[in-house]
């Protein structure tokens, strides 16, 4: 699954540890997600999206592997 994170972090002057403390997961959940390297649960996801006040589209993208 692809992700913006990064991206909306930068439009919102965030740090990964102050998005992680925001929703409540530690920064290398953050670093983890943004690297692609774990996929977040729908909830987590959700919570993601919702901090942003964007679909959870907006940031999210599936793609087949």
């Amino acid at each position: 699954m692809k992700n913006k994170i990064k991206v909306y972090r930068a439009m919102n002057n965030l740090t990964q540890d102050a998005l992680a403390n925001a929703i409540h997961v530690t920064r290398q959940t953050i670093l983890a997600i943004e690297k692609g390297k774990y996929d977040p649960s729908l909830e987590l996801a959700f919570k993601i999206a919702r901090y942003f006040g964007v679909g959870i589209e907006e940031i999210f993208t599936y793609e087949k592997q």
